[in-house]
């Protein structure tokens, strides 16, 4: 039985993947904490029985929490300001993580990875954990490797609520598509146009657009438009609802508790892809 602890209950995933915890046979949740709903139970939050009839904590009191109810595993879909700060807590006291939050400091990471070496505590961090969007990522990358002197965008649509643009999801897609053409995605993307004479350098090796859009209750679109002289390819991933995220992350949970080697994995080698 895989104990978990879970950041951010409250919040759109966090509420889907404490119902999908909560009923799980393989899975006992020991702990939930957040910033919001402090005393309220988790299992009415979420509107599924709860056996165990854990309540919201405070997250400030994060570690203590930890020693109390010694999770195995954390699962954290919040925000990079409070994932920086609780993931760290939770690795530091060898707790593997589960990370979905997006737009994290490389300086966070790089402590993150030291961390886990140190502790013994291997992570899976990944901007996307539907099953649908790892193998575009493969795809993209497998495509780009044949079509590098086209030009190619990238472009993502999401509700007008999301804090973050680009999407983690559309930076992973060029980081994907640059590696695959010996590209470094840093020099080469080119986030929006401005108006005016704005020419595009044409063929991906040289520039990769990435486009961002906010609108309604949009869950999330990403599209990758390869276009080349006469003709064009287009991939394009919609999700209908955040439910293949939430079930990515119950995949990823399960895989991190077993894993043997300790390094941050992704989504990609939870899906075996």
């Amino acid at each position: 039985m895989i104990k978990l602890l879970i950041l951010g209950p409250t919040g759109s995933m966090g509420k889907l993947i404490s119902s999908l915890a909560i009923i799980d046979s393989e899975i006992k949740v020991v702990a939930a904490c957040d910033v919001n709903q402090i005393g309220n139970e988790l299992g009415s939050i979420v509107a599924i029985d709860d056996p165990d009839e854990i309540t919201i904590k405070d997250v400030n009191n994060i570690q203590e929490i930890i020693n109390e109810t010694k999770p195995d595993v954390v699962v954290d879909f919040t925000v990079a300001k409070a994932t920086e700060k609780n993931c760290l807590i939770c690795v530091e006291n060898g707790i593997r993580c589960v990370i979905g939050t997006t737009a994290l400091s490389k300086d966070f990471l790089a402590k993150f990875e030291e961390f886990i070496e140190k502790n013994k505590a291997p992570a899976v961090i990944s901007p996307n954990m539907a099953s649908g969007v790892n193998i575009l990522f493969k795809i993209s990358g497998v495509l780009a490797s044949y079509l590098k002197e086209w030009d190619i965008e990238v472009i993502e649509a999401h509700h007008h609520r999301k804090i973050d643009a680009p999407s983690g999801t559309a930076v992973k897609i060029g980081e994907v598509i640059s590696d695959s053409i010996n590209s470094n995605f840093d020099e080469i993307a080119k986030y929006g146009r401005k108006r005016g004479p704005n020419k595009r350098l044409v063929g991906a090796k040289n520039e990769i657009g990435i486009h961002s859009i906010r609108g309604g209750d949009i869950v999330g679109d990403h599209t990758i438009l390869f276009a080349g002289p006469g003709e064009r390819i287009e991939l394009k991933h919609q999700a209908h609802s955040r439910a293949c995220f939430a079930t990515g992350a119950i995949k990823a949970i399960k895989f991190v508790a077993n894993a043997k080697e300790n390094k941050i994995y992704s989504t990609n080698e939870v899906l075996g892809l």
